[in-house]
């Protein structure tokens, strides 16, 4: 079996944050308060709400996955001394991403702290919590340049459509070096979106032309969560973005754990592997082999398949 390395996880020890003035905070039985509601944050066995790094590799484990991305997002919380943890502990398995909280004046230093210190790797930006906010500002730029000069890696999640697309192309530009995972398949269209053959989340993939800039797609069975698996029109998706910039810029991400709340986590590539649209050198890029590149992953294990007692 070709090596398959997810591009888009997250983990967390419990969710305790606020955004926009309302809470998220894991409740019981997998659920968390959500902006207003009560969601199913996790499957509901993950009773005590904890996202642990232990509870992912069993999942990756039974799934044949190798190794995992993972970043950050606000609704999370800022989960850096976990996993400065994790990345020490499993450093052949995950590669985990730092976020400063780039809401505050005076993040640079945050930043700096969690690079040189910390020793992350690399820093993940949700853009797209950040609008109103200029991702060419002084103290942006400033932090990209210092990234560009440490070799660190950003992983970045840019509003729908092209909203932030021209700012990011001027970091791309001002720091030519800085190597830039672009999240979410572009936030690419889903099949009820009109004017399909219009949309501007093809600015967002075009942006992976740059040497430097990759594309995965974490989230994707979100994205097409309407249609459901197999998932067809996300299929056709990354086939379009692999016609627009070659299937040598593009990673597979699940956005674990949320997704697998709708379906496991070995579907959430399955449906990539057993389409008839791909080829087997497309799905072997897709699946693993640019993740490894970008990523610089080698210790990787050897998984064996492990039969389900009901076959």
């Amino acid at each position: 079996m070709a090596t398959i390395i997810d591009a888009h996880s997250h983990l967390w020890l419990r969710q305790d944050t606020t955004w926009n003035g309302q809470v998220i905070r894991t409740t019981r039985n997998g659920r968390s308060l959500f902006l207003g509601q009560e969601v199913q944050m996790l499957p509901p066995f993950m009773t005590d709400g904890r996202n642990t790094a232990e509870v992912f590799l069993a999942n990756m484990d039974y799934a044949q996955v190798a190794a995992a991305v993972v970043v950050q997002e606000f609704i999370d919380g800022l989960q850096n001394d976990y996993l400065a943890q994790v990345q020490q502990q499993y450093p052949d398995r995950f590669f985990c991403y730092a976020m400063a909280d780039y809401l505050k004046d005076g993040f640079y230093k945050h930043a700096l702290n969690l690079l040189a210190v910390k020793g992350f790797q690399g820093l993940a930006i949700p853009a797209h919590r950040l609008l109103g906010r200029s991702l060419t500002s002084d103290e942006m730029m400033k932090t990209f340049r210092l990234m560009e000069a440490n070799h660190k890696k950003l992983s970045i999640t840019l509003a729908d459509g092209d909203r932030q697309v021209d700012e990011l192309r001027e970091v791309i530009v001002e720091c030519p070096s800085l190597q830039i995972a672009i999240g979410h398949l572009g936030m690419a269209d889903q099949p009820k979106t009109p004017c399909w053959e219009n949309s501007s989340w093809r600015r967002q993939i075009l942006l992976a032309q740059h040497q430097q800039v990759m594309i995965e797609t974490g989230g994707i069975t979100w994205l097409y969560n309407d249609e459901f698996y197999p998932y067809p029109s996300a299929v056709r998706a990354i086939r379009e973005a692999a016609d627009l910039v070659g299937w040598d810029k593009l990673m597979w991400g699940s956005d674990y754990p949320r997704t697998i709340t709708a379906i496991t986590y070995r579907m959430s590539y399955d449906f990539i592997t057993k389409s008839h649209e791909l080829t087997d050198d497309q799905k072997r890029l897709l699946l693993g082999d640019n993740a490894r590149r970008f990523y610089g992953f080698t210790q990787l294990p050897d998984l064996p398949y492990i039969k389900n007692m009901s076959e």
